[in-house]
């Protein structure tokens, strides 16, 4: 069964609207422990308890009404559990609530090799949800644990492309380019991403052009994707490599929400693609 900060994940990854309920503080006896956490969608309770019986249930009611937009996204309450609950017994409990409505920042990364590790905490110190899929476990398990990030193992990492929502910046940093190729093909095939990028040298980008058009597809996905990957600074290290692929990330992210706040762009984050300017 998944952890709570695991099915968190999820929900944050799928866009689900949540409330994250927790148990502060109790007076009196309670049937869980405080910091207990419970995360409640607007059809109900989706994982976690913070005590069932009548606490529980008028917390799952009080967070589907703050998803309602009743009341501010965090909430604080203390309940008597006689005069509020509607309890034979005494004591109290302090529960605080917290919302989840806003779209996420999520990023997908293909690949958890040297440059995946050095990139990864630096994106985790930013408001954003990760996800880092490798055919190699030993891999992954060296990066770190977070609940901002989520692991796949997977075999066969072209079969996770559909997988991938469509609002979702995109990287390719697998093994090498015959692992990176399919995994581009596919989603040059079947989806549109905000950014795409491919690791490698700008030899890497004229190859990848040639079998984008040995592939039959369009003209213009030789230009749908960024390679090389990251601003023009640094040397070739992962942890520089990482700090200019960060900085290439959040200046497509600051423009498409300038675009959004300007209204340039309705479909905030749909079917949009960028030249690659490195690419010449």
């Amino acid at each position: 069964m998944l952890a709570i900060h695991e099915q968190l994940n999820q929900l944050l990854f799928s866009n689900t609207p949540f409330v994250m309920v927790t148990l502060v503080d109790v007076v009196g006896s309670s049937p869980q422990d405080v910091g207990s956490k419970m995360l409640v969608t607007k059809d109900g309770l989706y994982a976690g308890t913070v005590g069932g019986g009548k606490v529980e249930f008028k917390a799952i009611n009080d967070a589907k009404t703050l998803l309602e937009g009743r009341f501010p996204k965090k909430s604080f309450v203390s309940w008597n559990l006689k005069d509020d609950v509607g309890m034979s017994c005494g004591g109290i409990v302090r529960i605080y609530f917290e919302s989840f409505h806003t779209q996420t920042w999520k990023i997908a990364i293909f690949g958890a090799g040297h440059v995946a590790n050095a990139l990864i905490p630096l994106l985790l110190s930013l408001e954003c949800q990760i996800h880092c899929l490798d055919t190699r476990q030993v891999w992954l398990d060296k990066l770190p644990n977070s609940p901002k990030l989520l692991l796949t193992h997977s075999q066969n990492l072209v079969s996770e492309v559909k997988q991938i929502d469509q609002d979702t910046f995109v990287l390719l940093m697998t093994m090498g380019h015959s692992t990176d190729l399919p995994i581009l093909l596919e989603i040059l095939r079947t989806k549109q991403f905000p950014y795409l990028g491919v690791i490698g040298s700008k030899a890497k980008a004229v190859r990848i052009k040639k079998d984008i058009e040995e592939a039959n597809l369009p003209s213009s996905c030789k230009d749908a994707f960024y390679c090389p990957i990251g601003l023009d600074i640094g040397n070739n290290h992962p942890q520089e490599i990482a700090i200019s692929v960060a900085a290439q990330l959040i200046q497509v992210r600051d423009q498409l929400y300038r675009e959004r706040e300007s209204k340039d762009s309705p479909k905030f984050l749909s079917h949009v693609r960028y030249t690659v300017e490195t690419l010449k």
